[in-house]
C-alpha cells in the first residue's frame, strides 16, 4: 500500500509560481511511476506531468510544457511539481498519483495510488 500526500497548493496572481510537492509512505518508491494531474470546476480530469521510476524521463501535456517541471527525491519520498509563469486556466485540484513499474502513461486509470488533492487557484 502507498500513501500520497500532495501539499503546496494555495492562491497566486497570473505569472506567479507555486512548488507542489506529494509525500509518500510506503516502500519501493523509487520503483514508482510518479504524475501529476489536476481537475477544474466542471472538467474532466487531465494529465499535467510524469516522471518515470529509474532513469528520470519526464513527460508534459502541452498546456504546462516549458512552465511545469517535475522532479522527485528518491531519499526524502517525494515527488515534484514546480509551477511557474501561472494562468488563471491553471486553476484546478492538483493529485500526485503513482503507478508501480516503469511505464510512463498520460491515463489516470493506470495509476493505481491517488493522493486527496491540492487545490491551487490563479487570480488574473
Amino acid at each position: 500500500q502507498v500513501r500520497l500526500v500532495e501539499s503546496g497548493g494555495g492562491l497566486v496572481q497570473a505569472g506567479g509560481s507555486l512548488r507542489l510537492s506529494c509525500a509518500t509512505s510506503g516502500r519501493s518508491f523509487s520503483n514508482y511511476v510518479m504524475a501529476w494531474f489536476r481537475q477544474a470546476p466542471g472538467k474532466e480530469r487531465e494529465f499535467v506531468a510524469a516522471i518515470s521510476s529509474g532513469i528520470a524521463i519526464r513527460t508534459y501535456s502541452n498546456s504546462v510544457k516549458g512552465r511545469f517541471t517535475v522532479a522527485r527525491d528518491n531519499a526524502k519520498n517525494t515527488v515534484y511539481l514546480q509551477m511557474s509563469s501561472l494562468k488563471p486556466e491553471d486553476t484546478a485540484v492538483y493529485y500526485c498519483a503513482a503507478r508501480g513499474g516503469t511505464m510512463i502513461t498520460r491515463a489516470g486509470a493506470n495509476y493505481e495510488y491517488w493522493g486527496q488533492g491540492t487545490q491551487v487557484t490563479v487570480s488574473s
